[in-house]
């Protein structure tokens, strides 16, 4: 083709322009990044390509990513010697959205190749971050290895069409034209682009050239502006806390620094270096069920996979960093990290790692671990569960509210609970419920408040499944107040009483069961009250009313199971009941009890009308 064509950019890409240009960016200078990171990722293309056919390289060594201004043209040019692009590539992997150059490259190599590429960014969204600060874009490429010298030019001012033409281009590569916006001239400064380049590409391993200044005008001479090596493989002594914190907002694009590091080298039967973050802000797709987590793993600085749930376990996932190690093989894939000896040795130092590291927070910076727990504490209840070789360590590291807690916020830990525990308190006791009011306010907690004894407050969504696995702590068992009997509360001299009194009320609670035969597993003279007229309870082994409301939220099959009532015989409601069975009585208290623990009545209307009864 010799003439220049022009075409239409698919819908989508159209659509991602408006949205690059207007929107999407408010940190203009991420252009430089991105299209730095693409020129990185074509050299690794060919170093991989080359492996195979040495001749794709054309006999040239210095394989590096040139940068060059021209304040008189206003344009910034960025040019690599990487893979490169034939035409009709160029219109994939530029003219349509849904074709990323990486992406087709990974489909078309074998699946134990495609790990063995070091790649940074995807070719096609980042690319198109240029026209957030250019009017015009013009692309030259020759794909490497190709028959004679013919290249591709394309050229776009992104507002839904660019044109493509056949052009003499003797170096393999690409090179990219900017031309520059009139408002956005400061990037035309050469220290500004130095400034961004230290910013978000000091780490990448392929030189950044930029024009070195020379008393010889007529000598042109690169010079690399970039450390070029991997950022983990410092001497930890030489950096300094901002290098960590760049770093970081560089490889996460996180605008806050991170909460802490955790820098490694372990030399031994393994040898690896790990460079491990700890955010101070929870991601926005934390809980999202396809989301994975955000550690890169390297062979010998060759990047080989990021986000595999091999490297660290679930509960973890808001963990970033680096790993890399010079025991795994470049070919190595997704299915063969599954049980390596190698990746499961370095999970598990890891792990012992951060927590180690968290542990040495919660005491040494209670105010930092505190910011750690709001933003990740509900995260690593998971880990009770999931983790059950670290349950101990895990487990010291909860936070909670308590019945005695001043405010809300989740500050008692377990081992504080069992050194307050009382003399003759054989469980750790706890209350779940859908929010920190109702826990607080349920009336389960009423004998315990009485007898001055401490009870968990329950009320992040993953703490039933928390609990319903957690067994013990210390030795200690936990134990729901709404469940089961509280036997060892009373003294001899007390269960004496409430046997006496239940039994003042046996044909009251027999009259009653029959009324409440269809809602009600049993009716029982409770243990727990002292204010509240009633209360539902669970048996011992079944689920408890919280559980069941969550489950059927999830859509899940719930056993349809009746609940214990439990009636206060101090209570003016219940005492009327010994003189003579009403029967909105007994409904009232069975739909009080019902409310009172974040339940649903199924006739609301019924209740309103007894209630109103009562009132005359």
């Amino acid at each position: 083709m010799a003439e220049k064509q022009t075409h239409t950019f698919q819908t989508e890409v159209s659509q991602l322009l408006d949205l690059m240009i207007h929107s999407l960016y408010s940190n203009k200078e991420i252009f430089l990044r991105e299209l730095i990171s693409n020129a990185s990722d074509a050299i690794d293309k060919l170093k991989f390509e080359s492996l195979a056919n040495d001749k794709m390289v054309e006999g040239k060594q210095d394989l590096a990513v040139y940068v060059s201004i021209d304040k008189e043209q206003k344009t910034i040019t960025i040019t690599d010697n990487g893979i490169g692009m034939n035409e009709s590539e160029i219109n994939k992997n530029i003219g349509t959205i849904a074709n990323s150059g990486t992406k087709k490259f990974l489909q078309s190599m074998d699946k134990k190749q495609a790990q063995d590429t070091n790649l940074i960014g995807q070719f096609g969204v980042g690319f198109y971050s240029a026209f957030i600060v250019a009017d015009k874009v013009t692309l030259i490429s020759r794909k490497a290895g190709s028959k004679g010298k013919k290249g591709t030019k394309w050229i776009s001012a992104g507002k839904g069409k660019y044109s493509i033409e056949k052009v003499d281009c003797p170096d393999f590569g690409t090179s990219i034209t900017l031309h520059i916006k009139d408002s956005e001239l400061e990037f035309l400064e050469e220290h500004r682009l130095r400034g961004i380049i230290s910013k978000y590409s000091d780490h990448i391993t392929v030189p950044i050239m930029m024009l070195k200044h020379s008393e010889d005008e007529k000598q042109i001479e690169y010079e690399a502006v970039n450390k070029a090596n991997a950022f983990w493989a410092q001497d930890k002594s030489a950096l300094k806390q901002k290098d960590y914190d760049e770093f970081y907002k560089s490889m996460t694009f996180d605008l806050e620094a991170p909460l802490t590091q955790l820098h490694n080298k372990v030399e031994g039967n393994i040898n690896y270096t790990s460079l491990l973050y700890i955010p101070t802000k929870a991601p926005f797709d934390m809980w999202e069920p396809k989301r994975k987590g955000g550690i890169k793993l390297y062979a010998k600085r060759v990047f080989i996979m990021e986000n595999n749930e091999e490297l660290m376990p679930l509960y973890l996932r808001f963990i970033k960093g680096v790993i890399d190690t010079a025991d795994l093989s470049l070919n190595v894939s997704r299915e063969i990290l599954q049980g390596n000896k190698v990746v499961d040795t370095i999970r598990k130092a890891s792990v012992s790692r951060i927590l180690k590291e968290l542990e040495k927070m919660a005491k040494n910076q209670p105010e930092k671990y505190a910011t750690f727990w709001q933003e990740f504490g509900m995260v690593m209840k998971e880990g009770v569960v999931e983790d059950f070789a670290n349950k101990d360590k895990i487990a010291k590291l909860l936070r909670f509210v308590t019945n005695k807690s001043v405010d809300s916020k989740q500050t008692a830990t377990l081992e504080c609970y069992v050194k307050s525990m009382q003399k003759e308190q054989k469980a750790i006791y706890y209350i779940t419920a859908e929010t920190y009011e109702a826990a607080k306010g349920s009336p389960h907690l009423e004998v315990f408040n009485q007898k001055d004894i401490e009870v968990l407050l329950l009320s992040d969504r993953v703490d039933e499944w928390m609990v319903s696995n957690f067994g013990e702590f210390d030795g200690i068992p936990l134990k729901s107040v709404a469940k089961g009997d509280l036997e060892d509360l009373d003294s001899k001299e007390d269960k004496k009483e409430k046997e006496k009194t239940a039994k003042d009320f046996d044909k009251v609670v027999e009259k009653m069961q029959k009324i409440l035969a269809n809602q009600v597993k049993e009716v029982k003279i409770s243990k727990r009250l002292s204010e509240s007229p009633s209360c539902l309870v669970a048996d011992e082994n079944e689920m408890g009313g919280n559980m069941e409301r969550i489950m059927k939220s999830l859509g899940q099959d719930v056993p349809d199971t009746k609940p214990i009532l439990e009636i206060n015989p101090n209570h003016p409601l219940v005492k009327k009941l010994k003189t003579k069975i009403n029967k909105d009585i007994v409904n009232v208290l069975f739909d009080q009890a019902v409310l009172s623990e974040g339940g649903q009545l199924k006739e609301p209307a019924e209740f309103i009308k007894r209630m109103n009864k009562l009132i005359k």
